[in-house]
């Protein structure tokens, strides 16, 4: 299977401070990854790094095959990667609908157009016509997921899909998600469930003070491995 997003050797440095050390990892087209550990690892940092909105000290990504490193975030939006943002960071004064359009200004491709999305989406649906700034947790992360889907990514980053959130909206949310795997969408997801983050992936990605402390295929390491990983122990 080819790879979709190539990341090698990743430096990103905040001033004086250095949040990531050397991360290299590979996605592979319609598989999905988790990236997990704890906060201040540095998870928001490398999605950021990827989609662009974050500069990058040295290192590469590549996306198709293609250097992307230096390109400027709305080329990245045009060669298909969205990123749906920590704290869904929606246009409160705007519609539902307006909020998905907006993402669909800078499409890749029209894979996405608004009846796909809202059959994808009756949650979207009903509030379509609804301010951003009325709706709950749930309905706002289901919405910033449209926004994204609306750009026609073919790499799509989430970042902490489940924070927050009731049980409930949380399975609502990945069932969805499930729902995009199956039509070949490749994903990199951020999550605190660890539990849930591998039942959904392919592989995972363990950050630890910016580093990669765990990567693995998901059948092939345990979550004791993973929380070994996690919290920076050392097993024998």
């Amino acid at each position: 299977m080819r790879a979709l997003l190539e990341v090698q050797g990743l430096d990103v440095c905040y001033g004086d401070f250095q949040a990531l050390f050397g991360i290299s990892l590979t996605v592979e087209g319609g598989s999905a990854l988790a990236l997990v550990g704890a906060n201040g690892a540095g998870k928001t940092t490398l999605l950021r790094s990827i989609a662009g909105a974050q500069a990058t000290s040295s290192g590469l990504i590549r996306h198709e095959g293609t250097d992307i490193t230096s390109a400027p975030p709305y080329q990245r939006v045009a060669r298909g990667i969205a990123l749906v943002p920590e704290g869904r960071k929606l246009f409160p004064s705007l519609t539902v609908e307006e909020n998905i359009k907006v993402g669909a200004s800078a499409s890749a491709s029209d894979a996405w157009p608004l009846t796909r999305i809202y059959d994808a989406f009756p949650l979207v649906a009903r509030c379509r016509k609804r301010r951003a700034s009325t709706l709950s947790g749930g309905e706002q992360q289901a919405v910033a997921i449209a926004r994204a889907l609306a750009s026609g990514p073919s790499l799509l980053l989430l970042d902490e899909v489940s924070l927050g959130l009731a049980p409930r909206i949380v399975g609502e949310l990945y069932q969805i998600l499930a729902q995009l795997r199956e039509a070949g969408a490749t994903l990199v997801i951020v999550e605190q469930d660890l539990r849930r983050a591998m039942s959904a992936c392919d592989s995972l990605v363990c950050l630890l003070e910016g580093r990669v402390a765990l990567a693995a295929a998901v059948a092939e390491v345990s979550i004791d491995q993973v929380v070994a990983a996690y919290f920076g122990e050392v097993r024998s």
